[in-house]
């Protein structure tokens, strides 16, 4: 499998109860292209925000991240703007789960988000449940198998496609 399990780079931190309709409004959410989605991910924060967005590779919250309305594109317009992870200290359930169905890494760790500085660097592995930020390795529960195997094939519906055309279990 390689190093596709351990993810991260460049942090943009936000702050707590980071609501859907400001990762995505919902004017936007007749698209599912993740580029379309990528040019309006935190658009009412100013284009400011989104340029940093756009030069990120991991975002970094406080509590309740996702909270508000349960809409795929928030996990999606994060994607397409080139998030490869998103830790925070806790996640709505519904983003976490979109998140782990579009293939980015969510992880809930209060220390890592606490720890990281906006501009800094972080790296998450998900196998083995740690996250790195500012010299420090913080541990989260690792993903099950399940959700790991799922994350490597980069979403459900691939995984599903790959477990039905290679005869998974």
């Amino acid at each position: 499998m390689g190093n596709e399990h351990r993810v991260g780079g460049k942090v943009i931190t936000f702050g707590e109860n980071v609501n859907t309709d400001v990762i995505i409004p919902g004017r936007y959410l007749v698209s599912i292209d993740p580029a379309e989605l990528a040019e309006h991910a935190f658009e009412p924060l100013g284009p400011e925000t989104q340029a940093r967005l756009k030069a990120s590779d991991v975002v970094v919250a406080g509590r309740n991240f996702g909270c508000g309305s349960a809409r795929e594109q928030a996990a999606t317009c994060l994607i397409g703007a080139g998030i490869k992870a998103v830790v925070a200290a806790s996640f709505s359930r519904v983003f976490f789960r979109n998140a782990i169905n579009t293939g980015l890494v969510a992880v809930e760790s209060p220390a890592a988000a606490e720890a990281a500085e906006d501009g800094g660097e972080m790296w998450v592995d998900y196998d083995a449940g740690t996250v790195e930020v500012g010299g420090q390795t913080f541990p989260f529960s690792p993903y099950p198998q399940v959700l790991r195997e799922i994350m490597a094939d980069g979403g459900l519906i691939p995984h599903l496609m790959a477990s039905f055309a290679g005869g998974k279990q």
